[in-house]
């Protein structure tokens, strides 16, 4: 590719970065999801009525969220195959799924010019894992609060 060229961080930057704006709209779709799920059972009376029903809605948003995140490290195995990192999405797969969970077994590697998604799939990852904690808390938060009485303020 090109290695010598001072600019040969651009490319794979670009390209990192146009996938990650892809995760984060992947994302958004999981957030919209959870929250018109979690409308939906509040309106019909669900929210906080009983455990049972308390515990499907909390593994509904945990799915979704997972969902989301194999669907964007799916994302990224396209873009490895796309680049020519790999010719077989199962390894591409592989790779960035240990890439995207921070894993780093680093048993299958970038080549010199493309290896700059790395580290931009694991922060990508990282910050993903993190949007997704935050929406199963603030699920888990609002059915507690609905649940009982005493945790509401």
């Amino acid at each position: 590719m090109m290695e010598h060229h001072e600019f040969a961080i651009l490319l794979p930057l670009v390209v990192g970065v146009g996938a990650v704006e892809c995760t984060i709209f992947i994302h958004a779709l999981a957030v919209a999801t959870t929250v018109n799920v979690f409308r939906y059972e509040k309106r019909r009376g669900h929210l906080g009525a009983h455990a049972l029903k308390n515990f499907a809605i909390l593994a509904l948003v945990i799915s979704v969220a997972f969902t989301a995140h194999l669907v964007e490290i799916g994302l990224w195995a396209v873009v490895l195959v796309l680049c020519g990192e790999f010719k077989e999405f199962t390894n591409a797969y592989y790779h960035s799924a240990v890439n995207y969970a921070t894993l780093g077994y680093g048993d299958l590697l970038l080549t010199p010019g493309w290896r700059l998604l790395g580290p931009l799939e694991a922060t990508n990852g990282a910050l993903m894992f993190g949007v997704s904690a935050a929406m199963v808390f603030a699920v888990i938060q609002r059915v507690l609060q609905a649940r009982f009485e005493d945790l509401r303020s």
